[in-house]
């Protein structure tokens, strides 16, 4: 197994724009980029520092969560998602989708389940 690291928090929210807004000037966080997911009804956004991700946010997953709880995920990052892949599904882990998504920036991620339903991320970043 090869984590590298952690990678970022996802959290949904109702508008992207004004999540971008608080993050960048009331947090302080840096937008570092933005883009359409490959399902067109979502949207992204990744802020950090030093171009560094710390959090992702999500528009368009499920906007009818508990006030007290939009955290939709915790990333690692991977240095071979596909090895890891094989190697969860060994395991007999659930996962949320079977396949391995590309974003447009080359970025590969899976989601699976741990033991409460929590969904976890793995990540292979491409590097720039």
């Amino acid at each position: 197994m090869a984590i590298l690291g952690f990678g970022h928090v996802g959290i949904q929210v109702k508008n992207i724009q004004e999540s971008i807004t608080f993050y960048t000037e009331i947090v302080g966080l840096e937008l570092l980029e933005t883009f359409p997911h490959t399902d067109p009804s979502l949207k992204l956004a990744f802020l950090g520092i030093d171009n560094n991700i710390i959090v992702e946010l999500i528009e368009g997953y499920n906007p009818s969560l508990p006030s007290e709880g939009k955290v939709h995920h915790f990333a690692l990052t991977v240095d071979n998602i596909e090895e890891e892949r094989s190697r969860l599904k060994n395991l007999n882990v659930s996962f949320v989708d079977e396949e391995i998504v590309t974003l447009p920036n080359g970025a590969k991620y899976l989601f699976f389940y741990g033991p409460d339903g929590e969904w976890i991320e793995y990540m292979e970043v491409k590097t720039r």
